[in-house]
């Protein structure tokens, strides 16, 4: 059996600051292509390695961002340009956008606390959500989304109802380290599981070490996870016959920046030398791994899906040595960017 590996790339405009201070507004394109000198060092990065591995990922797209673009909108010829390279365009929603659909927003978020929460909203208030979405898919020419994942990966039991009622059959919501709603029917690892009729395919946590009794968990995102770690769940994964690993990144995650206008940026070397590896790899070991793009793998698991929650795990010295990988990029980033904005 071959496992099956879901590239999921969130793919999101920045707020840049509009809710608390008024000269400042959204950012759009800049935080998606992350251009730095002429050339995309996020979406363009993203999409070169993974025609050059032929690699099929999938991107959740934001809708919400509707509410303040409108009629501009900015994402569609993006959408576009992914669709075009083969790869499945998904539902991703953060509820704040929502805001910028009253006149008066800005007093809004004044007197009021940011809401860009789906864990502990009322069931309605998320299916006007998700049909708005389906709405904005419609107006982009794209087909209908089959997988939607929340903004945070804020989930509970009535967005799952929600997403039931607008016939939405596949769902990414749950990494549990990155959000955790402590309701045991949702402390998902790996695998495929059926909730309220819809298929929730989670984004792999794993546990990177232990010490004595207390355990450490992690999401898998090229961001946070070395590819040393990576490879090294894989092979487990594929091991202990997971059906399916999901990963976790962003186009924003490819640049070092000091603004979301990439005023100041440079490509960031240490996590695309991990995407471009990770796409290396897959594309050598297709005897035991398949690269799929999220619907289709909802699709093919649909039927029998395998519903063990195996908690795999990493290695405690790679842990370590990518925490201090990880350090020394920083720094030299902070540095470099430093530099590269002091006046000359």
């Amino acid at each position: 059996m071959r496992t099956r590996v879901c590239i999921s790339i969130d793919t999101e405009f920045s707020i840049g600051g509009a809710f608390t201070s008024p000269d400042r507004q959204p950012v759009a394109e800049p935080m998606v292509w992350c251009e730095v000198g002429g050339r995309s060092q996020g979406l363009g990065f993203l999409l070169d390695q993974f025609e050059r591995h032929r690699i099929p990922a999938t991107f959740f797209v934001e809708a919400a961002h509707r509410y303040y673009f409108k009629d501009q909108d900015p994402m569609g010829g993006i959408v576009r340009r992914i669709a075009a390279g083969g790869h499945e365009v998904q539902l991703h929603t953060h509820p704040c956008w929502a805001v910028f659909q009253h006149e008066d927003w800005r007093e809004r978020v004044r007197r009021e606390p940011l809401q860009d929460e789906f864990f502990g909203r009322a069931e309605e208030d998320t299916v006007h959500l998700l049909r708005q979405g389906q709405q904005t898919f419609a107006s982009w020419g794209l087909p209908a989304p089959t997988v939607f994942r929340p903004g945070n990966m804020q989930h509970d039991d009535a967005m799952f109802a929600a997403m039931a009622r607008c016939g939405i059959p596949y769902s990414s919501c749950v990494g549990l380290a990155v959000f955790d709603s402590n309701d045991p029917r949702y402390r998902l690892y790996s695998g495929a599981h059926r909730r309220h009729g819809v298929l929730e395919m989670p984004v792999l946590t794993f546990q990177d070490w232990r010490l004595g009794g207390r355990r450490h968990l992690k999401t898998l995102t090229i961001a946070g996870t070395s590819f040393a770690e990576t490879k090294l769940l894989l092979e487990r994964a594929h091991e202990q016959q997971v059906p399916l690993v999901v990963l976790l990144t962003h186009p924003f995650e490819y640049v070092q920046r000091r603004d979301d206008q990439m005023r100041t940026a440079r490509g960031n070397a240490l996590h695309q030398d991990r995407l471009a590896r990770l796409c290396r790899y897959l594309d050598g070991n297709r005897d035991r791994f398949l690269p799929t793009g999220m619907g289709e793998a909802g699709s093919a698991l649909q039927a029998a899906p395998d519903e063990r929650n195996v908690l795999l795990h990493g290695s405690g010295w790679r842990s370590i040595c990518r925490l201090a990988e990880q350090a020394v990029n920083d720094r030299y980033g902070s540095w470099a960017l430093a530099r590269q904005g002091a006046p000359a």
